[in-house]
């Protein structure tokens, strides 16, 4: 039955166009929407508006205003009420919910981009929805936490995962009325068919050996093994964690984040020495080279920094384990830039938010940034070769075995 000529949605759009408005689609969407509303209303009345008819069973009596989300923007429907009963479109309650799926999209992939809760409640009234509140959008967020608990907790199915970079960023969260400091664990690895995977992700307060051992743990109970070489930062507790929930790995500690812990022991004159030598160490063609090398510089900066000397020695296996494993892949392990690469992708999205409101809000945004980067790896290239990662399962490691075999430790000139 044909709309009455109050929602005639021709007439409607012919003066959108004849005054330029902007809201054209939200005018278009509107008086199609008005006109069906009137044509079932009319059907359910058994008559046309306003029209006398022998089959007429009820009649209208006036309109209630509802305001309608779509995608063209918040529109202010009128929708026909009736004397006798009621009346409701159920397709606008079907398209509603469509709507608001398609809204929480929007607001889930803003907060994923790292985009704060009041710049995501500017950029859904920017699309012309109003009346969203804050909690309404942290409350559409968590629709990502199933995802991220799937994606936490899926099985490790790979048989082995030679080597495994690990670390731990510090965010701030609010609990019990105080803002506190508590660590992201993460743990990235090589798998059997040489691709990079995040392996998993906790929340801990501390970053000591309690928590590590509790992620290891978590991680081994998930299938992780086969484990040869985990390579991270000087964690406190983590060495230790790794030898009680690893057996049979060896850790090495990151090239780039010692270098800058030695720098402390040096005055900051002697700085880009003490970094350009140990730097040699690295840019040696064999295994024998690099530990005669390193006694070599161990013995210079002694002439000059007995305490620096020292504190470089004591380093010695922890910083050459590399060497146990193939030189072709000496780049990739011997420090953790590739988690850095990865921690740099997190800090973009967590540095918006600031503080977070609770420890499940950090797990739903980073774990919702792993798992995108792991999908981006699978579709990517092999990080390490099968015939290298066969060859580097198969080597004994003997971090010990270099520390007498060169007596050649001259200092080197300047």
């Amino acid at each position: 039955m044909a709309a009455s000529e109050s929602v005639n949605p021709v007439d409607l759009l012919r003066e959108q166009i004849e005054g330029a408005s902007p809201d054209v689609l939200q005018a278009m969407v509107k008086a199609f929407a008005q006109a069906l509303m009137s044509a079932e209303a009319d059907a359910v009345c058994g008559a046309g508006y306003g029209q006398r008819s022998d089959e007429r069973v009820n009649s209208r009596n006036g309109y209630r205003s509802r305001e309608w989300d779509t995608r063209a923007g918040t529109i202010d429907l009128a929708i026909p009420k009736l004397r006798h009963g009621s009346y409701f479109p159920d397709w606008l309650l079907t398209h509603r919910r469509r709507a608001e799926q398609a809204l929480v999209s929007v607001v889930a992939t803003s907060y994923l981009l790292g985009v704060s809760t009041r710049r995501v409640e500017k950029l859904v009234e920017q699309l012309g929805i109003r009346q969203l509140s804050k909690s309404q959008v942290s409350e559409m967020a968590t629709h990502l936490d199933a995802q991220v608990e799937a994606f936490r907790n899926r099985p490790l199915d790979s048989e082995h995962y030679t080597f495994v970079w690990m670390d731990a960023l510090t965010m701030k969260v609010r609990e019990h009325g105080r803002t506190v400091n508590v660590h992201a664990l993460i743990a990235v690895g090589v798998n059997a068919d040489g691709g990079r995977e995040v392996l998993g992700l906790d929340v801990a307060s501390d970053e000591d050996g309690a928590g590590w051992l509790a992620f290891l743990r978590s991680l081994t109970a998930r299938g992780l093994s086969g484990v040869r070489l985990v390579i991270s930062d000087a964690h406190a507790g983590l060495v230790a964690a790794i030898g009680a929930a690893l057996p049979g790995a060896c850790w090495q500690r990151c090239r780039t984040h010692y270098l800058r812990n030695l720098l402390t022991k040096v005055p900051k004159s002697a700085q880009p020495w003490i970094a350009t030598l140990v730097r040699t160490i690295f840019d040696q063609p064999d295994a024998d080279a690099v530990h005669a090398q390193f006694a070599r510089v161990v013995a210079t900066i002694e002439a000059k920094f007995p305490a620096a000397a020292e504190h470089l020695d004591q380093a010695r296996d922890d910083l050459l384990a590399f060497t146990g494993f193939p030189r072709e892949i000496w780049r990739q392990i011997w420090s953790n830039n590739p988690q850095e690469r990865l921690n740099k992708e997190i800090r973009r999205r967590t540095d918006v938010v600031g503080i977070f409101p609770n420890r499940p809000a950090i797990i739903r945004l980073v774990g919702a940034v792993l798992a995108e980067q792991t999908d981006e790896w699978t579709e990517g290239r092999r990080y390490m070769g099968l015939e290298l990662l066969a060859k580097a399962r198969t080597i004994t490691i003997d971090t010990h075995q270099h520390d007498t075999d060169h007596t050649d430790t001259a200092p080197i000139t300047a």
